[in-house]
C-alpha cells in the first residue's frame, strides 16, 4: 500500500515566514528576541537539538545566549544563571535541557523559570494551565509540534482515537491534554501497560515517546494508522532513528513520520515561535503599565 511520509518541512516552511514577519516588525522598534538557552553536561541527545536551535535562531533573525555547565557543576551554578536570565529585560525567553543531572531538584529549579519566559513549559504553572484547558500560555514544545502536524494534513481531532505511548510531562501528559481539548480519545500507554498493541491497533494517531530505539514494528499497527514518531534515539549503527522501526512499518501504515525530518524539525520552529511571542507578550505588557 502507499503510505504518506508526513516530513516537517512544509509546516516548518509555514511557521518560519510568520516568524520572520514578527521578527522584522519587532526589529523597526528596535527590539530583538532573545534565548536563554542552558545545558548542564553533554548528553548526545542534546547536543543534536542544541545544534537544530542554534541553526533556526540565526536563520530567524533570533539572538541566543548559551550557557554550558559541565556535569561536574552545581545546582547553585544553574539557579544563578536562571536568576540573571529571569531580571535580564534583553532576555525573553529561557530554556533548560531536559533531564537534569539525577543529583538536581529539578522541580525546584523549574519553578524558578519566570512563567512569562518559560518558552519550553518546563515551570509546572505553566503546564497548569494546559491541564486547565487554556491554551493561551506557552505550550510544550515537542506536543504543539505534533498538533501542527497534524493540523497541516486537516487531520479531523474530534472524536478520533488517539494512542500516546510515553507518560513524562514533557511529551506524553500535556500532548494528552492537547487532544483531549480538541475532543479526542486518548490512552496514555507506558512501560507498564499490558498488551499495548491492543491500544495501538484500534487507535487513529500512535503517538510514540517511549524513548527506545525501533520498539514498534509492523505488529503494533494497521493499514489505517497514523504514526507520528518523536522518539530520538541512536540504533546499533549509530545513526539517528525513532521509537518505531521506520522502514519495517513505511508501506503498512496510512502515514508516518520519519525520524530525522519529522516531528523533531517542528519542535525547534515552535521554540523559536514561542521566543517571538514571549517578546511580542513583553512588549504589551510595558504598554499596558
Amino acid at each position: 500500500m502507499e503510505t504518506i511520509e508526513l516530513r516537517g518541512k512544509p509546516v516548518v516552511n509555514i511557521l518560519r515566514e510568520n516568524i520572520i514577519d514578527r521578527v522584522n516588525i519587532l526589529k523597526e522598534e528596535n527590539l530583538y528576541p532573545k534565548l536563554l538557552l542552558i545545558r548542564v553536561g553533554d548528553k548526545d541527545d542534546d547536543e543534536s537539538y542544541k545544534k537544530s536551535i542554534l541553526k533556526n535562531c540565526e536563520l530567524l533573525g533570533i539572538n541566543v545566549d548559551l550557557k554550558e555547565l559541565s556535569e561536574e557543576a552545581s545546582e547553585k551554578d544553574l539557579e544563578k544563571i536562571i536568576k540573571q536570565g529571569n531580571e535580564d529585560e534583553k532576555v525573553h525567553g529561557i530554556m533548560v535541557f531536559r533531564p537534569l543531572p539525577k543529583s538536581f531538584n529539578e522541580k525546584r529549579i523549574s519553578l524558578m523559570i519566570d512563567e512569562e519566559k518559560d518558552v519550553d513549559c518546563m515551570n509546572p504553572n505553566s503546564l497548569r494551565k494546559i491541564f486547565e484547558g487554556k491554551e493561551d500560555g506557552f505550550l510544550p514544545c515537542t506536543p504543539k509540534a505534533v498538533i501542527e502536524m497534524l493540523e497541516n494534513m486537516k487531520f479531523k481531532f474530534e472524536g478520533a482515537n488517539v494512542v500516546i505511548v510515553g507518560r513524562s510531562l514533557v511529551v506524553g501528559k500535556p500532548l494528552g491534554m492537547l487532544f483531549l481539548n480538541r475532543n479526542s480519545t486518548i490512552s496514555i500507554c507506558h512501560s507498564k501497560t499490558k498488551d499495548l498493541k491492543q491500544y495501538t491497533k484500534l487507535a487513529d494517531v500512535v503517538v510514540t515517546a517511549s524513548g527506545k530505539a525501533k520498539f514498534l514494528d509492523e505488529s503494533y499497527f494497521t493499514k489505517d494508522s497514523i504514526v507520528i514518531d518523536v522518539g530520538i534515539n541512536v540504533d546499533e549503527e549509530n545513526n539517528l532513528c525513532g521509537d518505531v522501526d521506520y522502514e519495517n512499518v513505511f508501506g503498512k501504515v496510512k502515514a508516518i513520520t520519519p525520524v530525522p525530518g519529522g516531528v523533531g524539525s517542528i519542535t525547534t520552529t515552535v521554540l523559536m515561535d514561542q521566543i517571538v511571542k514571549a517578546c511580542e507578550k513583553q512588549i504589551e505588557k510595558k504598554k499596558g503599565e
